[in-house]
């Protein structure tokens, strides 16, 4: 097994088991360490070029947040993904991120309008040059500017909860070029919408990019994923 982690920058001033568990933890959320590949502990800390103890102590931690699953005299596995969680997840969020855009549409200052423009054309970029990484950078910043417009506080905290249960499988459909050249068109459309002051376009828009991404998700992992075993997401 070939494990997709660097060595930890130990001048880092948080502690060293926090620096390691967000590491593992953001290898799993951005798709280095796959759903149900095993995590050895020696192997970790070989890669991270720590002693056993913080690696132990973050696949512990990781277990009780459900990203890893112990398995007697087998050791740690990253959890598998359902269809169904992929689905619940996007069907809430799809009515959240049209309360946001539609509440971005009356509150956005110009500059966050402007600072809109900037990370959908950013978005853009790194289509071009297909950098997936700075896509999935780009859509995260280009969402939470339109949180962050909206101005509620409780709305973001409750959108930000399910962040991480998107990540796992935001790899999944921006490694399809054309999946990507409709995620521009429909930032392109939400950012004016917004940046028209219409909340009512904005929340229709903002919706329908999300509930797209779910037909893709539903549809890609029925025709392609179930015999993949680089990109596990099971049906429940």
């Amino acid at each position: 097994m070939t494990i997709d982690l660097d060595k930890l920058n130990l001048h880092d001033y948080k502690p060293l088991r926090e620096i390691v568990f967000e590491s593992i933890r953001e290898a799993i959320l951005y798709g280095r360490l796959k759903p149900g590949e095993r995590v050895m502990e020696i192997q970790l800390a070989e890669k991270l070029g720590v002693s056993r103890t913080p690696v132990r102590e973050a696949i512990r931690k990781l277990e009780l947040e459900g990203l890893l699953i112990m398995e007697p005299r087998k050791g740690a596995y990253v959890a598998d993904v359902s269809l169904k969680d992929v689905v619940d997840v996007l069907e809430v969020r799809s009515s959240l991120e049209g309360l946001a855009a539609s509440l971005a549409a009356t509150r956005a200052s110009e500059e966050e309008i402007e600072l809109l423009k900037e990370k959908s054309m950013e978005f853009k970029e790194c289509i071009e040059i297909n950098d997936v990484q700075g896509m999935i950078a780009k859509d995260t910043e280009f969402h939470e500017t339109i949180f962050k417009a909206a101005k509620n506080k409780k709305l973001t905290s409750i959108i930000e909860s399910l962040r991480e249960q998107v990540q796992r499988f935001r790899v999944t459909y921006f490694t399809e070029y054309n999946m990507t050249t409709y995620l521009a068109q429909e930032h392109h459309n939400v950012l004016e919408a917004i940046a028209s002051r219409d909340p009512e376009k904005s929340k229709e828009y903002a919706q329908r990019h999300i509930v797209n991404i779910e037909k893709f998700i539903v549809s890609r992992v029925k025709d392609n994923f179930k015999n993949d075993g680089a990109n596990k997401i099971y049906e429940e």
